[in-house]
């Protein structure tokens, strides 16, 4: 097993491992921009990469992968279960909007007040087996006294 921020990783299944339980949570997150406004740039999603790693990492999260266009980013993001995923993204979106105003004034300019994101966000778990799957294993489970 390969320790990842405190967490040990089991190479075989990628799970991570804690002291009362065994992980695998991914999700797939986006951020859009206020207004949808296409405001940034190739270099400053390379930016917005950086900062979200460092939060992730703070988090004992990982930033698995980071892209996006003119007006919204994608997260996919590996993170603990002592993490609600809402402190995460409040985080995220909070650290990489002062960030990437301060690195990038052009974006700045854009807003009239301090914001970069719309308030809301679009979030799924994703990988393991597909929900009817994990639904018909559950469902064909023995019951006590069956």
């Amino acid at each position: 097993m390969v320790p990842w921020y405190g967490w040990p990783v089991d190479e075989s299944t990628g799970y991570r491992t804690g002291r009362h339980c065994v992980f695998a949570l991914h999700v797939h997150l986006v951020f859009v921009t206020k207004y949808r406004r296409g405001v940034l740039s190739r270099p400053a999603v390379e930016d917005l990469r950086h900062v979200f790693a460092k939060v992730c990492h703070d988090f004992e999260a990982e930033l698995v992968e980071c892209d996006g266009e003119d007006d919204h980013v994608h997260l996919l993001v590996n993170y603990p279960p002592k993490v609600p995923l809402s402190r995460l993204v409040n985080s995220l979106k909070g650290v990489s909007s002062r960030r990437l105003r301060r690195m990038r004034p052009e974006v700045s300019g854009r807003y009239r007040r301090g914001v970069l994101w719309s308030p809301s966000y679009f979030a799924a778990s994703c990988g393991g087996a597909p929900l009817d799957l994990v639904r018909r294993y559950v469902e064909n489970q023995r019951s006590p006294g069956k």
